[in-house]
């Protein structure tokens, strides 16, 4: 069956809010996040930059980019409250993406007035970081939702799941840690980069280095530990609620996991460079976004016609 027209705004929303998001990265990895200096929201003190240098114009676009994910965000709320009734999970969805894209919009200014861009390399920086990757993954969560929820997928319910609700806290909770601490060794890699893998493993190991680049040898540890548990999630969701779509759901855990991980190996061996920082960046909110999905399957409420429209098929029941 088709999706109307809610649902293919909002699929096409969460795929805008994907490359404002990876946009952001690139502000980061190419030194230009203080493009338009410490002033918020104009840009050198302009509404519109007059002359402005490269870094200016690659920090413009994003705060451009990010203002369309708010007008987008804006429009989905006042949609669905009118199109859906009191109550309703995709009213809920829209309510959150709404919060999370303020606090968003907050944290983003934060860092860009408290100076925590560029070379900055404090703690306050990396834990900001770690706040807006956090805020970022749940925004992504709530626009998924609302796609999910408005082309037919059933409620949650997350009382009585037992081992899948405590399996999928723990994916996902492990997921925004590798999450953070990956945000955290990117910003090292842009500001001490190695000349060769050698150099940067031995930084790596010295006991006087920046903690920045001691961090890094932390992110993949955890990267394998947690994309295993998300593997093991997928399957163990998919034997207890073995629906089409949540089976459907653990084997693309399996297939990005798998691709994340080879992509992460070229990452380092590169020595990261920012069209691989991008890639890996992507493989990570994709990981993220299919344990969203794979768990609001899995906990969905046993009521007919549960199969979203958007895989395509006729609706049938979830388990």
């Amino acid at each position: 069956m088709k999706l109307n027209r809610f649902a293919r705004f909002a699929w096409a929303a969460l795929a805008y809010n994907l490359l404002v998001i990876l946009w952001g990265v690139y502000v980061r990895a190419s030194g230009s996040g203080a493009g338009c200096g410490s002033h918020w929201p104009l840009c050198k003190g302009e509404v519109i930059p007059q002359s402005p240098a490269i870094t200016t114009m690659v920090e413009f676009a994003h705060r451009l980019s990010s203002g369309g994910a708010l007008v987008l965000a804006i429009i989905a709320l006042v949609w669905a409250w009118r199109a859906y009734p009191r109550g309703h999970r995709v009213r809920l969805a829209t309510g959150l993406t709404m919060a999370f894209m303020i606090t968003e919009s907050l944290v983003g200014a934060g860092l860009v007035i408290f100076g925590l861009t560029d070379k900055n390399d404090s703690v306050a920086r990396a834990v900001s970081l770690g706040i807006h990757l956090v805020n970022t993954f749940l925004l992504l969560a709530s626009l998924a939702l609302t796609a999910w929820w408005a082309s037919g997928g059933a409620p949650v319910r997350l009382r009585g799941q037992g081992t899948v609700f405590n399996i999928f806290f723990a994916a996902m909770l492990g997921t925004m840690v590798v999450g953070v601490t990956g945000a955290i060794t990117a910003l090292g890699d842009t500001l001490f980069p190695a000349q060769s893998l050698a150099q940067g493993l031995q930084q790596d190991l010295s006991p006087t280095a920046h903690f920045l680049i001691q961090l890094r040898v932390i992110h993949p540890i955890l990267a394998v530990l947690v994309g295993v548990l998300s593997m093991v999630t997928g399957r163990v969701a998919a034997t207890l609620r073995p629906s089409p779509a949540t089976r459907a759901f653990a084997r693309v855990l399996i297939g990005i996991f798998l691709a994340q991980l080879i992509i992460g190996v070229v990452n380092v061996a590169l020595l990261a460079p920012v069209f691989m920082q991008l890639i890996h960046l992507l493989m990570a909110d994709l990981v993220w976004l299919t344990l969203v999905l794979a768990a609001a399957t899995a906990m969905a409420d046993p009521v007919p016609n549960t199969m979203p429209e958007a895989f395509g098929r006729p609706a049938m029941r979830t388990r």
